[in-house]
């Protein structure tokens, strides 16, 4: 175990840290991982064990929840702030809440630094020895770090509006859309409707469902940078999935002449089933958009070992070896033709689909298909059965 302190070749003592958080599982993974780096742990469950715990030890450092009961985060470092002894020591804020307005009363309060849950163990010990280093600064260093966490702070800030303005407008959005898919239900129950009509409605429907698809990609992404997207478990019959997206995709399918195949070996999965189904119908949706014109796109589940394997295969121009990794990134551009730039450049759809897929503890990635792209989903599979 090495020496706590921001330099353990030189350090003349073991630097203390007081951990300030209501929640038990978080005060033990944030002690694991400074006890591990050699630091002296305090811990705190409430506001008021937390002050007097720091008149007590007077610690070196402050790693302190915003949303506890009775006496919350800000009012603690204010506390603390107003004590002589108080005025210098780092308190690093760690919240879930992921907004402008805690992070303003955060700053208000006193925060040397200001991490959202959850917090990775590498990064939360990287701050807490940059919190610690900054203590011992001179002056004009000091003012230039000042300066340089000023502009940080501004950074964050503006990017949690931009994560809030985003929330806001896409919750908005959702209302109007649907109210357009009503509409067209209506349309649609006219008998005297001529056949032109009764198309034009319906691809009026298909859009808006392909809307709000798009919808909830933004939001669950957004949910899952942060740590956010809470699985609704429940048992999914595979094979019915797989068909009722077929049936969603199949005007897309059509009219690319596109032909769908199925092969369901693995009938049921414990698994979020909106989230699933979403994860599928985006594969298949990239799939058909890809695919050449007289070609197939292939969906099979199959058991592999303790886990259930979903691939999505089509014949179009696949994806470069090197380029396979970025692909789920946010907005990636993949390169200057058409056909592969829309890969990871259309939407959030793969984005959706591997942080969806990791939130069930499964994993995601594309492969070659010799010609075209697969996409090879494994999720754990529970008591999952195959196919009679």
């Amino acid at each position: 175990m090495q020496e706590g302190s921001t330099d353990s070749r030189t350090a003349s003592r073991v630097l203390t840290v007081l951990i300030v958080d209501d929640n038990a599982q978080n005060r033990a993974l944030a002690r694991m991982t400074l006890e591990d780096e050699g630091y002296a742990v305090l811990l705190a469950e409430s506001g008021p064990a937390a002050l007097e715990l720091f008149v007590r030890h007077a610690p070196d450092c402050v790693l302190l929840d915003v949303r506890m009961p009775g006496m919350d985060g800000p009012a603690v470092c204010e506390r603390l702030r107003a004590m002589p002894e108080g005025v210098e020591v780092p308190v690093v804020f760690l919240t879930a809440a992921r907004d402008v307005d805690t992070f303003d009363r955060a700053l208000r309060a006193g925060a040397t630094d200001f991490l959202t849950k959850p917090v990775q163990p590498a990064e939360l010990v990287l701050r807490v020895r940059q919190a610690l280093e900054v203590r011992r600064l001179g002056g004009e260093l000091r003012a230039q770090y000042d300066l340089l966490r000023q502009q940080r702070d501004e950074l964050f800030r503006t990017q949690l509006q931009k994560e809030d303005l985003a929330s806001f407008v896409v919750h908005d959005l959702k209302n109007p859309v649907n109210a357009i898919d009503l509409q067209a239900q209506l349309i649609l129950r006219d008998r005297q409707l001529s056949p032109r009509s009764r198309d034009a409605a319906s691809r009026v429907r298909d859009d808006v469902r392909d809307l709000l698809r798009l919808i909830h990609n933004l939001l669950d992404v957004t949910r899952g940078e942060r740590g956010q997207l809470i699985l609704a478990r429940a048992r999914v019959d595979l094979r019915a999935l797989v068909e009722g997206v077929f049936d969603a995709r199949r005007a897309q399918a059509d009219e690319q002449g596109v032909a769908l195949t199925s092969r369901v070996e693995a009938t049921e999965l414990d698994a979020d089933p909106e989230l699933l189904r979403r994860v599928v119908e985006n594969l298949l949706e990239n799939a058909i958009r890809h695919a050449p014109s007289r070609t197939t796109v292939r969906v099979e589940t199959a058991p592999r070992g303790d886990a259930v394997e979903v691939t999505v295969a089509d014949e179009g121009s696949g994806i470069p070896e090197e380029l396979r990794a970025i692909v789920f990134d946010r907005y990636t551009q993949l390169g200057r033709t058409e056909d592969v730039r829309a890969r990871g450049g259309r939407g959030l759809g793969l984005t959706f689909c591997k942080l969806a897929v990791e939130a069930h503890g499964g994993t995601i990635r594309a492969e070659d298909g010799s010609p075209g792209a697969v996409f090879r989903v494994c999720i754990p599979a529970g008591s999952a059965r195959g196919a009679a």
